[in-house]
């Protein structure tokens, strides 16, 4: 299914995607009144979601609605960097040493943005975009293995790790430059995991006022989603909700040939198939 969070009026609603038609989550809004308590709930949440969207009791059209952020401000945004091969060999000629082991940093959860929203260049001249699929934590995950990490993983989300390229190096972490307000629109729904057979099998592109930037598939990670789960599990607990960027593929702005990075009135749009699109204006 695809779970999501819209606006109507100055309210915030829960709604399920069927077709062209949004299921209002309403009636379990008592046990269940935010995203984040449904992935919580784990299958007998999902099993009361099933039910109200059978029910369709409450139903508006998808047309005109604005989509949020798909999920509330979770408690960590974890991204991997330098994951796909062609991307690492374009940022070791930028000079970023190729990675001995798996490259995490921090996006702070207060970038997080709508998947139509826009977003805000800030005091950086260097924007750059980062197409990636997202996955969202389901129960809690310690010290798990490769062979289980899928049992681990609730759903999955289009994510632009939007980079401000000269605060980006500020600090070896990379997280200044990853944290600007607004620099990760996520969505535009949650697909949840059983819709989605191999996460290691998507098609997805970046384009930028129509031109296309990125194209790739998540097949050419260089870690993939099971090993970054086991890999980051054995330092921390991983909490339900915890998003996990997985990395970018080759195309980004910083390694063209001169570089081309994002100014005010650009849009950008983000594309994985099976789970949907994303598209964000640049404003100063």
């Amino acid at each position: 299914m695809k779970l999501l969070r819209y606006s109507e009026g100055d309210q915030t609603r829960l709604g399920a995607l069927e077709g062209e038609t949004i299921v209002d989550l309403s009636p379990i809004a008592s046990d269940y009144p935010t995203i984040l308590s449904i992935v919580r709930g784990g299958d007998a949440a999902l099993a009361r979601v099933q039910d109200t969207i059978a029910a369709r009791e409450h139903t508006r059209a998808s047309a005109g609605v604005r989509l949020l952020a798909p999920i509330e401000r979770p408690g960590k945004f974890l991204a991997i960097g330098m994951n796909y091969r062609k991307h690492m060999a374009e940022s070791e000629k930028l000079g970023v040493p190729k990675p001995q082991q798996q490259f995490w940093f921090n996006k702070q959860t207060t970038c997080i943005a709508g998947p139509f929203d826009d977003v805000v260049a800030g005091v950086t001249e260097k924007l750059d975009y980062e197409v990636e699929l997202a996955a969202i934590i389901g129960a809690p995950a310690k010290g798990v293995r490769e062979e289980d990490a899928r049992r681990y993983v609730f759903g999955y989300v289009v994510c632009n790790d939007v980079s401000a390229r000269d605060w980006q190096f500020h600090s070896p972490t990379f997280m200044m430059g990853k944290s600007f307000d607004t620099h990760g629109p996520i969505g535009p729904w949650i697909v949840t995991a059983d819709e989605i057979d191999d996460p290691h099998n998507l098609p997805l592109r970046c384009f930028v006022n129509g031109t296309l930037r990125q194209e790739s598939n998540t097949s050419e990670m260089v870690f993939n989603l099971w090993q970054q789960i086991a890999y980051l599990s054995t330092a921390f607990t991983l909490e339900s909700g915890d998003l996990i960027a997985t990395g970018t593929p080759e195309g980004v702005g910083i390694a063209m040939d001169p570089p081309s990075f994002l100014r005010p009135g650009d849009v950008m749009r983000c594309e994985i198939d099976g789970i949907g699109a994303i598209e964000n204006r640049v404003v100063a």
